[in-house]
Parts: C-alpha cells; structure tokens; sequence
C-alpha cells in the first residue's frame, strides 16, 4: 500500500496483498489473544514474531485513533475496524492499533509528543512500516509525525489509504482524472521540503521518491496540473451530458450507499449485466448505467455509483462531481444499506449527509435495507420519516417489492401524463409514439395505456 502524502516510498506488493486471499478483517484485539500486551495509551503489543500467517509479506500498520470527549470508546473501536477493512483492500495488513483518550487531539502531533515515542516502538514491535492515522491530519501534523518517527515508517491518514485504494480501482478515463485530481489536492496541502521533486514525476499518480524539494516550483507544478485535469474533466463531464440526453427517454434510478452495501448485486440483479462482485470496500469505482424493467410495462436507466464512506474527504466528494451527479440528476433515488452491518443507522447517516451536499432531500429515496438473509433476530427498525424496502440482492428476496417501489416512485414524477388508446390504436396511437417520450406502455383488454413525458 503506498500513501498518497508524508513520507514516501516504492509500494510493497508481496504476497497476494490486491487478491482475494485477504488478511484478517481487523486487526488483533488483547481478549483474543493472551499473548498480547498493553500499553497505557490503549495499544497491543504482541511480539511480531506471533502475527498471524496471513501479514507476513504485506505492509504491516499500526492503527491510531483518539477518543475525544464527545466520542464513545466502542464508536472509535468500530471506526478502526473499517479503517483495518480500508488497510486490507489497500494491499496491507493491520497488526496493532492504539488509542488515545483525550480532550483534543494535539495540534503537533495529534497525539502528543509522549505518545508518538510509544507509537514509534509499538511499530518496531510488530514490524511495521506503516501507522495509519484515522481521522485528517494537518499539513504540520503530518510534518512533525513524520520527523518523529523512525525513517522507514510512514505516516498517513485515513484520506490517504482511502485515494490509495481509489487509485487501484480507477479503470476508466473519468475515474483515473477523478482520482488523480483528488490526489493532487491531497498533496497540495501536504508539501514539505522532504518531498520528491515534481517536475520529475510522470502524472503524479503512484509515483514515489525522496530528496529535497523547491515548494513554489512544486506549487506550480501541481496548479498546472490541476488546471489541465479539471479542463479534462469538463470534456469528460461534456460527453456524460450526451449519453444522459441519449438516455432522457429512460427515467434514471441511481443506487447509491455506503461501500460494500452490495450496490453492484443489486446493479447485477435489476439490469442483468455482469459486473465485478467483490467482497472489498470500494470493489466498483467507475460509473455504469444500464436500463432494467422494474414491471407495469416500465423500464428506466439505473446508474452505479461510488460508494460513500465515513469521513469521506471534502476533496473526493468534489473531484468525483461528474460521477455523483448521475445520483443529483437522477429522477429516483435508491439508498442501499447494509442491514446486517451492527452500525447500519451511522452508515444511512453518513450517505444522507452526502446526499444532501449534493442537494438530494434524502426523505425522498427509497431506503433498500439489504443483505436481510444475514439477520436471524428479525428486521431492524425502519428510521423514522423513510420508505425502507426489505430486501437480498443475493438472493432475490424482496426484488418485486423494490421494482414496484421504484415504479411508483417513477409515476409519481411531475411531468408524466397517461394516454389512453383502443385496441387497434389507429392514428392517434402513432402519432403518440412518434411525437411523445413514451417511459412505459401497457396493454389490457380495454385497451393500450401509454405514460408519456411531454417533450
């Protein structure tokens, strides 16, 4: 896994760290394993010698939080699980975590300069290369952490492991731009004198190096860049305004919801296209739409989209404008949740909160609580105020309740009119099909029912 800010150094990719021969889906806890010590500050520290099989040969990290006065101990706990998850699909492996309970995190070194020399031999206990910090770090934190600490460690945050993963994922030319725009500004915030020289970098994606470096040329360097990507990105944003105009006769369904929800099974299920289904955060990046019949003789658009995860960074949300806005322009709004995961409440939280930064009222999605077959104790709790819709993307179950809900939500739209037309049709019926945008047609004995969209 390679940081894409502090210190930085060639990626470590031995083993079958991008497989699908993944480590452990945490990292190891003192209650499960009696070996393991604990320092003051709340960190474990078995010998290396005794990590799981499954590390050895992968980027071994030390994970770092810290509970502030407003944040419960178990919040954090389960903040570090996903954040072991982000590690994990990064290519790396999560050996050791410490947390700090404090008023605030410390403005040098978020931790406090006491606790970075117990961070530093915690790493070199478990022999890692790497400490993950969960939440933002400053340009200055990430400075006076990285001088702290031994040469060889480097120090990133959970943004950085996040456009690390999405750099892997990009396939497309609008992903990789996205992505590298991301990127950039991530860096811009982050320059130091330790930095590799930019001029001498090719894209500024992945690329690596160390020495001392001119700030301002790099500034530059990095402005310039971000100037030619976002005119790229216009084009890019240019051509989807085509397709979507090519696709106006279709109402669109966007699938939105946190990472790993199962978006691209149900994507798989409703359009029947064959997608990439994998158990790891951020599986599917690159946009896709396909039409899918969602019955009552209706067909629309459903369009993928990337997943939303807690403490998104602002910059990601807003380089990933022209993906996000398939959910902005979208007629009907579904909002996947994962209804086994113990933190499904936090995690539609986190998705509305993105949703309403893109202007979308989440009161009006259709909340899909999914993954149902996992549940043995019976469904959740609907929230408050939101059509929820039970269902398994896996195995179907609660599909035709979706369709129906999708369908009404379509015909609810302003805009739609039905025609009504005898059975042979004639003239009238022709001349509907050739002057109107007909979104569905249905046949009866009484006759033919078209539901049109008035150009």
């Amino acid at each position: 896994m390679t940081p894409s800010g502090s210190r930085h150094a060639p990626r470590q990719q031995a083993g079958s760290g991008h497989g699908r021969d993944r480590g452990p889906r945490r990292s190891p806890r003192p209650e499960e394993n009696p070996a393991a010590g604990e320092t003051a500050a709340g960190a474990e520290a078995p010998a290396a010698s005794r990590a799981p099989a499954a590390a050895r040969g992968r980027e071994r990290a030390v994970l770092v939080a810290v509970v502030t006065g407003k944040a419960a101990r178990m919040a954090v706990e389960s903040h570090l699980d996903e954040l072991a998850q982000l590690v994990d699909t990064a290519g790396g492996v999560a050996v050791a975590r410490m947390v700090q309970e404090r008023k605030s995190p410390d403005p040098a070194t978020f931790i406090g300069k006491g606790k970075v020399a117990e961070l530093a031999q915690l790493a070199a206990e478990h022999g890692a290369k790497l400490v993950v910090f969960d939440d933002d770090l400053s340009s200055s934190q990430a400075r006076h952490l990285d001088e702290a600490l031994p040469a060889d460690v480097k120090v990133i945050d959970r943004a950085g492991v996040i456009l690390d993963i999405f750099a892997l994922r990009a396939r497309t030319r609008e992903a990789q731009i996205q992505v590298e725009l991301a990127q950039l500004n991530y860096q811009m915030s982050r320059l130091t004198r330790r930095w590799a020289h930019l001029s001498r970098q090719a894209g500024g994606i992945g690329t690596r190096g160390v020495g001392e470096t001119q700030l301002e040329s790099d500034r530059r360097v990095i402005r310039r860049r971000l100037g030619l990507l976002g005119e790229r990105l216009d084009e890019v944003e240019r051509e989807r305004e085509v397709q979507r105009k090519r696709r106006a006769l279709l109402p669109a369904v966007a699938l939105v919801g946190y990472t790993n929800a199962g978006k691209s099974t149900l994507f798989e299920k409703l359009t029947g296209a064959e997608t990439l289904v994998e158990d790891r955060l951020f599986a599917t990046l690159d946009p896709r739409t396909r039409r899918a019949e969602v019955g009552d003789g209706l067909a629309v658009a459903v369009a993928d989209t990337v997943g939303f995860i807690r403490k998104l960074p602002h910059h990601l949300v807003a380089s990933f404008r022209a993906t996000l806005a398939e959910a902005a322009l979208a007629q009907v709004v579904v909002h996947l949740v994962d209804g086994s995961h113990p933190d499904w409440p936090d995690q539609l939280a986190v998705g509305e909160e993105v949703l309403e930064s893109l202007g979308i009222d989440p009161k009006g999605c259709i909340v899909a609580l999914n993954k149902i077959d996992r549940l043995d104790g019976g469904l959740p709790p609907a929230p408050v105020g939101r059509e929820v819709v039970a269902i398994s993307a896996l195995t179907g179950q609660g599909l035709d309740a979706l369709r129906a809900a999708i369908a009404a939500a379509v015909l609810a739209q302003p805009g739609l009119e039905v025609l009504r037309f005898s059975a042979d049709g004639g003239e009238a019926l022709q001349r509907a099909l050739r002057d109107e945008i007909v979104v569905a047609r249905r046949y009866s004995e009484a006759g033919i029912e078209l539901v049109v969209r008035r150009r």
